[in-house]
Formats: C-alpha cells, structure tokens, sequence
C-alpha cells in the first residue's frame, strides 16, 4: 500500500500541517526538522502528486539544469554535484542538453516552464538573452553556472576564467615555449572568451604574439579538437606550435590524438594543455597538464543560491568566482626545439 501523509507524519513524529508546511516551502521550520521529514518521506517513498502541486501553484521540488551537453564529463560532474546538493535539500532535477543552440535552449526553457520546476540553473551558451525574459517576467528563480549572462541581475557561479588563462600560459612560457596556438570554443561561450584573454594577456607580456590563424574557434567535442589540431600540428617544423592551449579537455583530447595520428611525441615534439581537470584527464595517454575547476563546490554554492532566491528574491545578486588551479602532468614540457 501507498504511503499516505498521515503515514510520514506518524514516523517523523510530527503533525500533518507539518508535513505540508515542509512539501508546500511554508511554515516556520528548521533545517532539521525539515530535513527529518524528507527523509522520512523518502524512506516510506512517499510520492505527492506533482501534477497536482503545479496545479494548485504550491512547489513541485524540482529544479532545471540546462547545459551544452550532459556526455561531456564536465557538465556530467556538474549535474551530479547539483543532483547530490539539491537531493539533500529535498529537490529532484530535471537535465536538458542544448549543444550550445539557441534553437534548443528555447525548447528546453519552455519545456521546463511547463513542467512547473521551481527553479532554473542555466549552464549553456547564448546568443538571445531575450530568452530568458519570459521566465523572469513569471518570476521563475533562475542561476548561471560556469557562464555568465551580461546585463541581467543574476546569480552566477564561475571560475575565474581569466586566472586560468593566464596560469595557462605562465607555465608553457616557463617551460621555453614561444611558438603557441590556442583551440577555444565558440565566441559566444563566456568562460572560452576569458580563458583566451588571459591567455593572450600573459604572452603579450612575455612579449609574445600569436597570428590570428593560431588561435582557432572549434565547437566542445573531440573531434573538433582534433579536425583544428591536426590542422595546425601538419605545418613544417620550423613553423610548427610547440605548445596547444586547450579551451576544455575535450579539445585536448582531440590534439593528443592528432598529435599521435601524427607520430608527434607528447610533449617533447608538443605539449598539450587543457581546462576543467575531468576524470578523463587522468586517463588519457599521456596524463592530461590542466587547469582544475573545483566542480563539486561550484555545484553546491549554485543550487544554494537558487534556494535562496526561492526563500527570498534579494535585489543584490551575487557573483561567486572560485580560483582555478594547475595541475601538471606528463603532457606537457620543455620543447625539443627552441626558437
């Protein structure tokens, strides 16, 4: 037989009213005591209508996550951190990928509209913020994670795209390299735009300069890493980049396997440099240099600030940036070359 809510009220060892103060988001209740019943609610698997919560305007405990795509490992830890932190306040999640197609946000966000979520993290690049203007306007919570919307009063949680950038480059020019090329994502994706800047910024003040052709625009996937990378790794030697700076690990992996296609030693012949240090980094061959992402408390604060907006809308938005870090390992090194 079905749990009831007088069945969770019994267990938990509190009233009716208490239990609907807790599914409905009202009532003077702590933290724990609401997180007692939650998880008497779950351990009973007690299961109220949804449907019926939309429809009477109450919460329906759901949250929207809208990324570029959930088969990049970056993304998947992302939705796991915002799975596992809205979990433990009570919240299921709904995943949409848009590959990064306004065409597709749009669907998604009108789908998620009319699945009644609560709330929405948006993680995907986009070109139309106009988008956005039919959920604000009903006054749906939303949060940006690892991108940023200009112009619009959100919450947003990002790394410091630019430090990373920078850290980037400060470690191939100490390693000698001087001959560089850059594999960035689409120019509409925020947190690529900053990771090229800082990147730039630290080999102009090396005094170094890089060709417009060296610096190549590609979508997040492997392949498109490998397509711009073997582009660039066919030129003569003498003209050569010793050195790839990578927009994400995706495109990474991509250079390392034209690299190999090639028969080019990594990193002796080129060093390769990635950004998000997913699990993939560790297994590639050789291990994957990268600038780490701290992604579990990146997920974490997002769905913090989602909830509080959804307790209290607050004028002030925040902006939290969390510092990137390098981690080194065999892909990158001195070049064999100078010069």
């Amino acid at each position: 037989m079905k749990a009831t809510i007088y069945d969770v009220a019994r267990e938990a060892g509190v009233s009716i009213a208490a239990v609907s103060q807790v599914m409905n988001g009202k009532g003077k209740i702590s933290e724990e005591r609401r997180a007692e019943i939650l998880k008497t609610m779950e351990r009973l698997n007690y299961q109220p209508s949804v449907i019926a919560s939309a429809l009477t305007g109450k919460k329906t405990y759901t949250l929207g996550l809208v990324v570029p795509d959930i088969s990049n490992p970056f993304f998947a830890e992302i939705a796991r951190a915002v799975e596992d932190q809205g979990h433990e306040m009570g919240y299921s999640l709904i995943i949409c990928s848009t590959d990064n197609k306004d065409e597709r946000v749009e669907r998604y966000l009108t789908l998620l509209q009319q699945k009644s979520v609560d709330g929405m993290i948006i993680g995907t690049g986009m070109d139309n913020k106009d988008m956005l203007k039919p959920i604000m306007d009903r006054a749906i919570p939303v949060v940006m994670i690892a991108r940023e919307m200009q112009d619009l009063a959100l919450h947003t949680v990002v790394v410091d795209d630019f430090v990373g950038g920078r850290m980037s480059a400060s470690h191939l020019i100490a390693l000698g390299h001087k001959r560089m090329a850059i594999l960035a994502e689409h120019s509409k994706v925020t947190s690529s735009r900053e990771r090229v800047k800082g990147f730039l910024h630290t080999l102009g003040e090396a005094g170094i300069t890089l060709s417009d052709t060296s610096v190549r625009n590609c979508s997040y996937t492997v392949e498109n890493g490998k397509r711009e990378a073997l582009s660039l790794l066919e030129q003569p030697a003498a003209v050569r980049p010793t050195a790839l700076f990578c927009c994400n690990d995706m495109l990474a992996i991509g250079a390392l396997q034209a690299a190999k296609q090639l028969k080019l030693r990594v990193p002796e012949d080129v060093s390769v440099i990635g950004f998000d240090n997913t699990i993939l980094a560790s297994v590639t061959d050789p291990p994957l240099t990268t600038i780490a992402q701290p992604i579990e408390p990146m997920g974490k604060q997002v769905v913090d600030l989602l909830l509080m907006e959804l307790k209290k809308r607050s004028q002030d938005k925040q902006r939290v940036v969390m510092r990137p870090e390098l981690i080194v390992r065999q892909s990158t090194g001195a070049p064999a070359t100078q010069g």
